[in-house]
């Protein structure tokens, strides 16, 4: 397994231009239009929620896990928000949400809808759905944190974030109405 390189300074602002996106460096400057403080730090590429875990002691946070899910037409796209360790069960969703089965969405659909890559998937990408085309769902438990945390729409930094500044800023910034699940 690849050791994870973290600079472990953890941030109140954003990082220099130099090497950043101009995806991420727009991610920062809408946080700071919002009034949405946060705490960013700065690592290699995530590639799995098992290699979050240095990321959450130094955040001391669970990072969420987002999952860019459609139902089998590819008609209709969610991103759910839940607890990183939590077990997902697409059935369970797909009965509280009255859908056909879900599965997870193809990397072309989340490019055309919130703008990211795989690996990057965030609630910060609806920042991108301007067409309201992806269903918000998050798990009550993600709910019950003073903090979320996510990507930048890179996985190259993650963020700590007031959960309730992502429901009464963030989201009614996007348009976005977050559906409650249980799973």
């Amino acid at each position: 397994m690849k050791n994870i390189e973290i600079d472990s300074t953890i941030y109140k602002t954003k990082p220099n231009k130099a090497n950043r996106s101009k995806e991420e460096m727009d991610v920062y400057d809408l946080l700071e239009r919002l009034d949405i403080p946060y705490f960013r730090l700065d690592h290699d590429e995530t590639p799995s929620i098992e290699m979050c875990d240095q990321v959450e002691k130094l955040l001391e946070i669970e990072i969420c896990k987002n999952l860019f899910l459609s139902n089998s037409q590819r008609t209709s796209f969610y991103l759910l928000m839940m607890p990183g360790r939590k077990k997902f069960r697409t059935k369970d969703l797909s009965r509280q949400i009255e859908s056909s089965r879900l599965s997870f969405a193809e990397a072309e659909d989340m490019e055309k809808h919130l703008n990211i890559k795989p690996g990057s998937v965030s609630v910060i990408g609806l920042v991108n759905d301007i067409s309201q085309s992806v269903q918000l769902l998050i798990d009550k438990d993600v709910l019950q944190s003073e903090y979320v945390g996510c990507h930048p729409c890179v996985n190259t930094s993650s963020l700590k974030i007031k959960t309730s500044d992502l429901l009464t800023k963030f989201l009614p910034y996007t348009g976005h109405q977050p559906i409650v699940v249980e799973l």
